[in-house]
């Protein structure tokens, strides 16, 4: 007698539940259009991210829509990418980046991967600037 299959085996179809809304007909297909969704004070605060980090990427830099949020693409690789949630915003500038900062990033929240900030504060532009710094670095040593 064979045992049973159990729930969520081998076989079984994915059904597509869970899926990112960037797949979605009503996801956006650009930074500007991304950051035209974004309600006030988190749209201004982004956007005051998004010029300092512009600031500091070579020209030729590309900004892109990557997992579904804006990002700048530099040398085939992602610089940083950053976002708008409910309740804060955050920059992903990679796991390497915020460890070399950690102790400037220490009135922040942090993770593995992600610095939180207020919605109605951005991170000082400074220390923005050091971080995409080293993030380009990064990726020319490649």
């Amino acid at each position: 007698m064979k045992p049973p299959r159990k729930a969520g085996g081998v076989g079984r179809k994915h059904t597509g539940v869970g899926k990112s809304k960037a797949k979605s007909k009503s996801a956006p297909k650009t930074v500007d259009e991304y950051l035209a969704r974004i309600p006030e004070p988190a749209h201004a605060t982004l956007q005051k991210v998004r010029a300092t980090i512009r600031s500091v990427v070579p020209s030729e830099a590309a900004e892109v829509l990557s997992y579904g949020i804006p990002a700048f693409r530099s040398a085939g690789a992602v610089v940083v990418w950053y976002a708008a949630f409910a309740d804060h915003c955050s920059l992903f500038p990679t796991a390497s980046a915020i460890a070399k900062f950690k102790d400037e990033l220490k009135s922040f929240r942090v993770s593995k991967g992600t610095i939180q900030f207020p919605v109605d504060k951005p991170l000082p532009a400074a220390l923005l600037r050091k971080i995409i710094k080293t993030r380009l670095a990064a990726i020319s040593s490649r």
